[in-house]
């Protein structure tokens, strides 16, 4: 089991993460906490009312194995918030794989951890040119940047970007994953449980038929 932790900020993008999130939840049984400055409701992007489940003050960034962070369309709010920063700021020389999608990369060069790293993001180059923590030589020209513990990746490509992530933590997926083949038979798309998964399933039906 690893420690995951996800930042939440207003107007994060949840198309972004749900990949990731998803899967570390769903087949590898993982908890989630999804951390935010303040324990308020966090709209998505998509207009989602959200919740933090642990808040900055409770948490320590190093105690994590991965920080995940979404972009955003506006990410001034977050690039702003001084105790998120300062979060963010604590993971500088630490083992924790930070993956930032979109525009998030723009907080963690604000936080110091882009500092001397190649990376990517969906960000408008007038943005790097502004903000002097945002080290332009070292922006690539990739859909996809690995370097240090550091994963960046461009909101467009999130499938891509979540299976970088998962591999990276070597969690066992393979070329397949949310890639299914347009290609298949009936066969293929008929699903059984196990003799075990069965049996907890009518176990868990009987409690509502009671």
């Amino acid at each position: 089991m690893k420690k995951i932790g996800v930042v939440l900020y207003p107007n994060y993008s949840l198309q972004e993460i749900t990949c990731i999130t998803s899967t570390l939840s769903i087949w590898f049984n993982e908890e989630i906490d999804y951390i935010a400055s303040e324990n308020i409701c966090y709209f998505t992007e998509e207009g989602l009312p959200t919740y933090p489940t642990k808040l900055i003050q409770e948490v320590n960034i190093t105690d994590y194995d991965c920080v995940i962070i979404p972009g955003s369309i506006n990410p001034l709010v977050g690039l702003y918030d001084d105790e998120l920063i300062h979060f963010l700021h604590q993971g500088i020389s630490s083992d924790v794989v930070f993956a930032a999608i979109s525009s998030a990369p723009l907080l963690l060069g604000k936080a110091g951890l882009l500092k001397g790293k190649k990376y990517i993001g969906g960000l408008f180059v007038q943005q790097l040119d502004y903000f002097d923590f945002m080290e332009i030589d070292n922006f690539t020209h990739k859909s996809i940047e690995i370097e240090d513990g550091l994963i960046t990746g461009i909101g467009m490509y999130f499938v891509d970007f979540a299976k970088t992530v998962l591999k990276y933590l070597d969690y066992p997926i393979d070329e397949t994953f949310l890639n299914p083949s347009l290609k298949y038979t009936e066969k293929d798309l008929l699903f059984y449980y196990s003799e075990e998964d069965y049996l907890n399933f009518v176990n868990e039906v009987k409690t509502f038929e009671k």
